[in-house]
């Protein structure tokens, strides 16, 4: 999909399917949170994304992504700012308290040209493409070219989700099985520990809307298929399956050091960290852990009395 026209029919096709889902409406709370978020920050849009998406959750955790122009869009320390360019994305935990209600996000940072290239067939990366390959809302966006800006590499991730599920999945069955086998690829490639029916999850009420993407994807990439009824069958040869499995073993062994670089750097660039550190423990274990101003800024620092504190209250030895 990266290598073709944006605005040529089958591609637009893809277009129009994602607006229809970027356009629709979110929760009052969600779009109020959003326009505190950003401020005045010189931000080009924010993707609502994830769990908090697919099912409303009022203990939950929001997920977003910023996307900026340049880095320096959005405020932070140089040693964030720098870590992000590296190996992009960021991510900060903010949360605000409105009419009594607590509400809580997972922000990712990067610019344009960062989801523009983590998007593209190219990358070695597989999360940013597979995540938004999967619903989404613009949930702010500067104006209308900024709009199309993102849509295009949310065009483009389709796309590269689309020649994956081909090349991974069987020879023929349902588009319900080609986006099943690549999310099962996926979540392996990304060391993530999730149950043998997340795909289905994914999936569930959603089927109509990933059978015409997986369509209007291979339609617009050039590559032939037949359907027979609800049956897929991409005519690849043997010979561009192999090639494909190959380039996939390259970006499923950089999972984990990816993966270790991120957490690596988080421990570092987590902005708020803490506090989303306090809302899981509780969360998962009911126990509140109070969390002073100092150990917020400070979470390193801080971190064998934030372990003490844990052990305090059994947390370590609970079943």
């Amino acid at each position: 999909m990266d290598h073709t026209n944006f605005d040529s029919p089958a591609a637009g096709q893809v277009a129009r399917l994602l607006i229809g889902e970027l356009i629709q409406p979110v929760a009052p709370d969600v779009t109020a949170f959003v326009s505190r978020l950003v401020g005045d920050a010189p931000v080009l849009g924010v993707l609502f994304y994830g769990s908090g998406l697919r099912q409303a959750d009022p203990d939950g955790i929001l997920d977003f992504y910023v996307v900026l122009d340049r880095q320096s869009d959005w405020p932070r320390g140089g040693a964030a700012l720098a870590a992000n360019t590296l190996l992009p994305p960021n991510v900060e935990y903010h949360e605000w308290t409105e009419q009594g209600r607590c509400i809580r996000a997972k922000v990712a940072i990067l610019t344009l040209s960062q989801f523009r290239a983590l998007t593209g067939r190219a990358t070695l990366d597989t999360t940013m493409w597979a995540r938004f390959c999967q619903p989404v809302r613009l949930v702010w966006a500067r104006d209308d070219q900024a709009a199309d800006r993102i849509l295009r590499c949310l065009v483009r991730a389709v796309g590269v989700a689309a020649w994956w599920a081909a090349c991974l999945g069987p020879e023929q069955g349902t588009a319900a099985i080609y986006w099943q086998q690549l999310f099962a690829h996926t979540y392996e490639a990304e060391l993530r520990v999730e149950s043998a029916g997340r795909a289905q999850v994914l999936l569930a009420g959603q089927q109509d809307r990933y059978r015409d993407l997986l369509i209007a994807a291979w339609t617009a990439s050039g590559l032939p298929f037949t359907q027979t009824g609800d049956v897929l069958h991409p005519l690849l040869s043997a010979a561009t399956r192999a090639r494909a499995r190959r380039q996939w073993q390259v970006r499923a062994g950089m999972g984990r050091p990816l993966n270790i670089a991120r957490l690596a750097k988080a421990a570092f660039t987590f902005a708020g960290g803490a506090g989303y550190i306090a809302w899981k423990i509780r969360r998962h274990s009911g126990f509140d852990l109070k969390i002073p101003p100092f150990a917020a800024r400070h979470p390193l620092l801080c971190l064998p009395w934030l372990l003490w504190k844990l052990r305090q209250a059994g947390i370590f030895t609970r079943r």
